[in-house]
């Protein structure tokens, strides 16, 4: 693939909360093949033959998560970004404090962490070939649209729309810095979703360059699983093929005397009952199972070489703590947690009509989807301890995909 004859630079705009995920981690930072999708995408243009700085547009609130995510990247201090895509970019723009008007920079989406090196240099040789006189300020890659296309109201089909000489727009886009920058500051008022919109109101032509159909805006949950699972087969990401780990987690809990108490904790929710559970923590018997679980997938012991019962610290304590402290431990090995299936043994009090929301409590502590949550309740038919009333039990099981590493076999080390 040719190289780019002209330096150039990159603005990454990741300054957005991604509402569409669903999750409370904002998508450009959740976990892609052992990295944050964001790393994955700044890993692509890094090193590039001809790249000048890349420059990074966040939301103050994300700066840890920024931070965590470019350890051992030498980047500049990133931006922040405005109210919209617009004003995030037109603030990356001021950061590049040294270019020229005919300066090259691309400006790329941090949520597409797919797209390919050559691609890379395919959009910003469309500059290079068309000099400024001719006209070619901007370039983009694009997909010619091959689906059918209809408009809908209320999910109801209405008129077809003709696809031909329809593109869908991807990124990067490559500028000449001096006229995407007066664009940005004299476009007319409208709505813009992209830079070339704004140059385009200016006048100025767009070339398309053909994109690649995996090179996605990572929008929805089922995109980062699609994407999560292709990474897998991309050798220069330098991904390590994942392996799967479960482990299971167990606890039992005595109810208190009738009156002591006027709930049961499981799963991070109070189910009315005229008794509690004992314990030295909330007695969450659910969350502790779970605890112990996660714990095993990285081989950390259980819940009390964490968190002593003999400390006073941990008296009468959210087990929300415990579970943070356990996922913390899992993602810095760079785990996934891929599902959970936790089973609630008791005669009372009834587990079934707070089933979905313990669900949704325990997927927002884990910070997954709720159908990778399953909960479930069973009886012993009145048997033992359990069939006598005195108290309930959980046992938790759990799957995360960790990255593959080597072997060690020992008799490689010796001489």
């Amino acid at each position: 693939m040719p190289l780019p004859r002209h330096p150039f630079s990159v603005l990454i705009v990741a300054a957005g909360h991604g509402s569409r995920m669903g999750s409370d981690t904002p998508k450009q930072y959740l976990d892609l093949g052992g990295k944050t999708v964001l790393r994955q995408t700044i890993d692509v243009f890094y090193g590039l033959p001809g790249l000048q700085e890349i420059h990074i547009v966040i939301d103050p609130a994300h700066k840890a998560l920024y931070e965590s995510s470019i350890t051992g990247l030498s980047l500049p201090t990133p931006c922040y970004g405005g109210d919209s895509r617009k004003e995030s970019v037109y603030r990356g723009l001021l950061s590049f404090s040294n270019a020229l008007d005919n300066d090259i920079l691309l400006i790329h989406d941090a949520a597409r962490p797919l797209v390919k090196k050559d691609r890379i240099f395919d959009v910003i040789q469309a500059l290079e070939n068309e000099s400024s006189e001719a006209g070619f300020d901007a370039a983009t890659l694009a997909l010619p649209v091959s689906e059918t296309l209809r408009r809908g109201s209320n999910g109801i089909a209405e008129n077809f729309v003709d696809r031909d000489g329809l593109w869908a727009i991807q990124t990067p886009q490559a500028f000449r810095y001096g006229p995407l920058r007066r664009a940005h500051e004299t476009a007319p008022p409208g709505i813009y979703t992209d830079d070339t919109g704004l140059v385009s109101a200016m006048g100025l032509p767009v070339r398309f360059v053909p994109g690649h159909r995996n090179n996605i805006k990572i929008t929805t949950p089922e995109d980062l699983d699609w994407a999560r699972g292709h990474i897998m087969t991309e050798p220069e990401k330098g991904v390590r093929i994942p392996e799967t780990r479960t482990a299971t987690g167990f606890d039992v809990h005595a109810f208190t005397e009738k009156g002591e108490k006027n709930a049961v904790r499981l799963c991070g929710i109070d189910i009315p009952a005229p008794f509690g559970l004992v314990g030295h923590s909330d007695a969450d018997a659910g969350l502790h199972a779970l605890t112990d679980a996660l714990l095993g997938t990285i081989a950390a012991g259980d819940i009390g070489t964490h968190f002593s019962p003999a400390d006073p610290r941990w008296k009468g304590a959210d087990s929300r703590v415990f579970i943070e402290h356990a996922t913390g431990l899992v993602r810095r090995k760079s785990g996934r947690i891929v599902h959970v299936d936790l089973t609630i043994l008791c005669e009372v009090p009834k587990i079934g009509p707070y089933r979905t929301v313990m669900q949704e409590s325990v997927a927002k502590m884990l910070d997954i989807s709720r159908d990778r949550v399953s909960i479930k309740a069973t009886t012993t038919e009145g048997l033992g301890f359990l069939g006598r009333r005195e108290g309930l039990a959980a046992q938790a099981t759990v799957s995360v995909e960790f990255p593959r590493e080597p072997d060690h076999d020992p008799e490689m080390t010796q001489g």
